[in-house]
């Protein structure tokens, strides 16, 4: 198939063949779903930490003796129910990772993109350059481009201009091929890529 090459100025270039096999799919809501789910759940940090009644500090000794004291048994001011004691059941250190396959993540990826050149969200420039890292040469280029919404830019190699330009835009993100991931795409309603950002994503996808 063919996707057409927009310059800067928004007018069209040259269409370029792509692979049917990665740009053609068709959209496996299940597999994006487990996979975008997936995603989200290994950026959790699992670092939520109490303490049982073991690791509070003290409480070695028993309080009094087991009989003829008149009050209830006690073998540890460290118990749950005594005030400073540790908890009953305290929340410890948790891995919230998915195991997703390399081939089910790949095969969600050509699914995304599939479904982002049917909807016309997704569009491909020659090169995406800025001459100085400025925040409204980003805007003119992105209205001339007609990108609307949350823009996610997306070039070959770290670009230090696109990348500060952009920092004082709420909606717009530049990354690298290497920093792509599903939920940076499915999130985004405009979605540019350079020609050689394209070419790089899809003989990763191969």
């Amino acid at each position: 198939m063919e996707i057409a090459v927009v310059k800067l100025d928004g007018s069209v270039d040259h269409p370029i063949d792509v692979a049917d096999s990665i740009f053609a799919e068709e959209f496996k809501e299940p597999l994006v779903h487990q996979v975008v789910t997936a995603y989200l759940a290994g950026g959790r940090s699992g670092s939520s930490s109490q303490k049982n009644r073991s690791d509070v500090r003290g409480g070695g000794r028993k309080p009094w003796r087991q009989k003829g004291t008149g009050r209830a048994r006690a073998g540890t001011i460290r118990s749950p129910i005594w005030r400073g004691g540790g908890r009953a059941f305290p929340a410890t250190n948790r891995n919230y990772a998915q195991k997703v396959n390399r081939k089910m993540y790949r095969a969600a990826v050509r699914s995304i993109l599939s479904e982002l050149v049917r909807q016309d969200r997704l569009k491909v420039c020659d090169d995406i350059q800025l001459d100085q890292p400025r925040t409204k040469m980003l805007a003119e280029l992105l209205l001339k481009l007609d990108a609307r919404g949350r823009v996610l830019i997306v070039t070959a190699e770290y670009n230090q201009n696109l990348t500060m330009a952009a920092r004082n835009m709420k909606d717009v993100e530049v990354r690298e091929v290497a920093r792509l991931d599903p939920v940076g795409l499915v999130n985004s309603e405009s979605i540019l890529f350079s020609s050689k950002a394209l070419r790089d994503v899809e003989n990763s996808l191969q």
